[in-house]
């Protein structure tokens, strides 16, 4: 099927009225699937044209790879830049006089005190304190922007609306319809200003402006989940193809699939959504506790607050602890159980994969509390064969985050 006749057949309006990033008189589109439930992004055509393997994560038909390869791309986007379609993701955004206050009910982070620009990665809880998601929130100004992730529109709106209907105060949510690019690696800045113009170079880390890209008007943030530099670039659906093709005209970029994003995360020790977080792990289970800045510790009033809360004042109460480790041979894979040399099991490996950067297999796991210190020897039963890992600090490379 041509991709003219796809974008003719299949479009679902999904377009914010107040969005700055939504063309006024462009419908915004989300493809479906043709023969399958699958959905697509806006560049699914590009991926099919470059040779992408695709499958489904989170609802969606994704692309894995590109004909370089997931070592390549991962080792690519390390030494330059790196373009990833990250469409899939659901931005909102929360408007209303009491936006910051209630962003404080369904999240831990300091929403009230956050500067206009500024970021930070969020959790949303639940009522018994386990982590429903993982979230970017930016104070964009006149309103909050947040970006929840793919395939949780189901569990984390009705949530967020729950308890919109239980609030005292003058607040609204709508889903923004746009494309999401993600331009990684060291070489990121320098690519953008290209197509952005100098005032992308000079943005912080965790903030976030509208900037016309290429001449269209775009919500850009200096952020990312590689452990790199780099940039996430919300864009009107129509204008999404055009920007990515012009910044996969530079030298530096490479288009890279979710098998080289997953290596790349896991190498800078951040989180996969579903595999090592669930709603039934706390911030203090998942090493998490960062994310909750010391005032919200004092005030608490999120959802959740009275478990997370009290783990925290009484470490006993927590038995297990997200841990990192590195190993030799084939790397452990998430469901692989963990024993102390005397064959006693102690935890379960939630990610692993061979780290390119690092030329060893990495990995995050759950542990008993006993076994979580830097320098534990456990051993992963691999394929019905036990191998040696240790517990190691994460991340497991530098981070080469912009701090000015």
């Amino acid at each position: 099927i041509e991709a003219r006749s796809l974008r003719t057949r299949y479009r679902s309006v999904m377009l914010s009225r107040s969005s700055s990033i939504v063309r006024k008189n462009s419908p915004a589109m989300l493809r479906a699937c043709s023969m399958s439930t699958l959905r697509k992004t806006c560049l699914y055509d590009l991926h099919v044209e470059l040779g992408a393997s695709t499958a489904e994560f989170g609802g969606w038909d994704m692309p894995i790879k590109y004909p370089l390869g997931i070592m390549k791309e991962h080792l690519h986007c390390r030494a330059e830049a790196g373009l990833f379609d990250v469409s899939h993701m659901v931005p909102v955004r929360v408007t209303g006089k009491d936006r910051a206050r209630f962003m404080e009910r369904i999240t831990v982070a300091d929403v009230q005190n956050m500067p206009e620009g500024l970021g930070s990665l969020s959790l949303i809880t639940n009522d018994q304190g386990g982590v429903i998601d993982d979230c970017i929130v930016t104070n964009a100004g006149d309103h909050i922007y947040m970006v929840i992730n793919a395939g949780h529109e189901d569990k984390d709106l009705p949530h967020i609306e729950k308890h919109m209907n239980e609030f005292d105060g003058e607040v609204a949510l709508e889903k923004v319809g746009c494309g999401l690019l993600a331009l990684q690696g060291p070489s990121a800045a320098t690519v953008l200003a290209k197509l952005a113009g100098d005032e992308v170079t000079q943005m912080g880390f965790m903030t976030g402006k509208k900037i016309d890209v290429a001449g269209v008007p775009c919500f850009v943030t200096r952020s990312g989940y590689t452990g790199e530099d780099g940039y996430e670039i919300g864009i009107p659906i129509d204008d999404t193809e055009a920007i990515a093709r012009k910044l996969l005209a530079e030298p530096e970029v490479e288009m890279i699939g979710l098998g080289a994003r997953d290596s790349l995360r896991l190498e800078a020790g951040l989180c996969l959504y579903g595999n090592d977080l669930d709603d039934t792990t706390t911030p203090s289970e998942g090493n998490l506790l960062w994310t909750i800045p010391k005032i919200r510790r004092a005030d608490g009033g999120f959802v959740g607050a009275e478990t997370v809360l009290g783990q925290i004042a009484d470490k006993k109460l927590v038995k297990r602890k997200r841990v990192g480790f590195v190993g030799k041979g084939p790397p452990p894979r998430g469901g692989d159980k963990l024993f102390t040399p005397e064959g006693d099991e102690v935890g379960v490996v939630t990610s692993g994969v061979y780290g390119p950067s690092v030329k060893k297999p990495v990995g995050m796991a759950y542990v008993k509390k006993k076994y979580m210190k830097a320098g534990t020897k456990l051993q992963a039963e691999v394929r019905g064969k036990k191998r040696d890992v240790e517990i190691t600090k994460m991340p497991f490379i530098e981070p080469g985050y912009y701090r000015g």
